[in-house]
Order: C-alpha cells, then structure tokens, then sequence
C-alpha cells in the first residue's frame, strides 16, 4: 500500500469516526462546557449582616445555584412567570438570567433562615406537623432554604439520612445542611413548580410560604427582593430619569438623609 492510500484511508477513517460520534482520541473524554456565572447582588439582609461583621450569604453560593439551573429555567418561556421581579427577563442575557436566579435563592435563604445553613424548625402547627416519610419523625425543616428529608424521595435531593442521624442536630455536615445540597435542591423545587406545574414565582401553590402571596413570610420575602440586579429593571420613563436627575443634583446632605438601613427578619415558617 503506498503512503497515498494510506493517507487516504486514515482520512476516511477519522471522517466516518466523526460521523458516528467516536472520538478521535481514544481514552480522552471531553469535559461538558461550564456555563458563564456571575455574582449577584447583596440583598438587604446579607448587607445587613455584613455590616455586623455576621456570616452572611457567600458568593460561591450563587455558582452553585447558576450551574444547577436547568435551561428550561433560563428559556423566554419563564419570563412571565418572574415579571412582577424581573420585568426584562425576556431581553436579558443567559448569564444575567442565571445571576438573577442566584438573587431569588439568595432572597429565599434570607427570609426562609436568615442566610444561615444550620437553621432548622420543627413545627407545631397541625397543617405542618406532619411526619417526615423518610425519617418516621416529626418533619422539620432545615438548611438555607428550609427542606426536609422527605424531599429526597419527592424531588431527587442528595440527603442522606441514615449517615445525618448519627449527626448532632445542626452539624454542618449533614447532607441536608450543606448549601451545596440544600440550594441544588430548592433549584429542583423550583423547577417543578415553574415548569412542571406552570406556576409563577408567586404562587399560592408553591412549596415555600415565603413564595405565596398573602403570608407574613412573604412580605419577608418581598423586602429581600428590593436590590434585584440592575439587567432585570424596566426602564425608567424620560419624566423619572429627569427626576432623578434633579434629585442627585441636590446637596450630599440631603441624599445622605434619605439613605435608609433595611433589616430583615427571617420567618422560617412553611405551610406544606
């Protein structure tokens, strides 16, 4: 066989492998391509707490949550759904979709736990007093986003109660408790209530209390969602821009009065 042919068939040989599917090199797998995250915004608590030098919300936790989107969460088709939060969500890029999901759960782990992953509730109330299917006790919520084992059966979350029972109460290293577990979780609620069950963001049908309209906890919620990112806000009008305009011309004294602290409560109070 002349060098020619063998060229040619070598040629035909890595063209047919491409066709298929094959890699070229055997034994190197290709590695899937990470999205493009960015930081989200402080909310008011985690600003709050960092002036108090307390432990607040950290920034590894909004990658977390931007990589364990599912795309159908960044899709046009859930613009609607977080409108009343996000009125350009339809115009935004992918990765100020994903830094604004990151802003909610920031905002949901703040009024359901005060942005502490070792929370956890055992309630009273006979609407929630139920008994947790894994654990055959009395349910109790816990972590940023207040969840239960249960909803490792319910939703495919990586709880692992036969290693956390050996545990004490709020070790942080129980799988319920640890963020990364916890918030790739609440991504996963999320998803069944936005795309599986076509809800808005909020819903009175949602797992969260601090998601339904009408409750305390919501309210709660509401006052964390006051420094969404910039890319999520309508427009201002040309008469407000001008009012604005008019307002920073004002003296430094008068901007610096109307600075008010926000603090926030956090309400970990579930109704399902």
């Amino acid at each position: 066989m002349t060098f020619l042919s063998r060229s040619r068939n070598l040629t035909l040989a890595a063209g047919l492998a491409l066709a298929l599917g094959c890699p070229t090199r055997p034994g190197v797998s290709q590695q899937p391509k990470q999205p493009e995250v960015k930081p989200a915004p402080a909310t008011p608590i985690a600003v709050k707490k960092d002036e108090l030098g307390k432990p607040s919300w950290d920034p590894e936790w909004d990658a977390i949550v931007e990589k364990a989107l599912p795309v159908e969460m960044l899709s046009n088709q859930e613009a609607h759904a977080v409108k009343p939060f996000c009125p350009r969500f339809r115009s935004m890029s992918e990765v100020d979709r994903r830094a604004f999901w990151a802003y909610v759960f920031q905002a949901l782990a703040g009024a359901e736990a005060g942005l502490e992953p070792t929370t956890d509730v055992r309630h009273t109330e006979p609407e929630v007093a139920v008994k947790d299917t894994v654990t055959k006790r009395q349910v109790r919520s816990e972590g940023l986003l207040q969840l239960t084992y249960m909803d490792a059966d319910r939703y495919g979350c990586d709880f692992d109660w036969d290693k956390d029972k050996e545990l004490a109460e709020k070790d942080p290293g129980k799988t319920i408790l640890q963020p990364e577990n916890n918030l790739t979780c609440g991504v996963k609620i999320m998803d069944t209530q936005l795309v599986q069950k076509h809800k808005p963001l909020a819903s009175r049908a949602s797992y969260w209390s601090t998601l339904q309209p009408g409750t305390i906890s919501y309210r709660v919620f509401l006052k964390q969602m006051t420094n969404v990112p910039d890319a999520c806000r309508a427009p201002a009008s040309k008469k407000h821009a001008r009012a604005a305009e008019i307002a920073n011309a004002g003296s430094v004294t008068g901007a610096a009065k109307g600075a008010v602290g926000v603090t926030a409560s956090a309400v970990p109070t579930r109704t399902n």
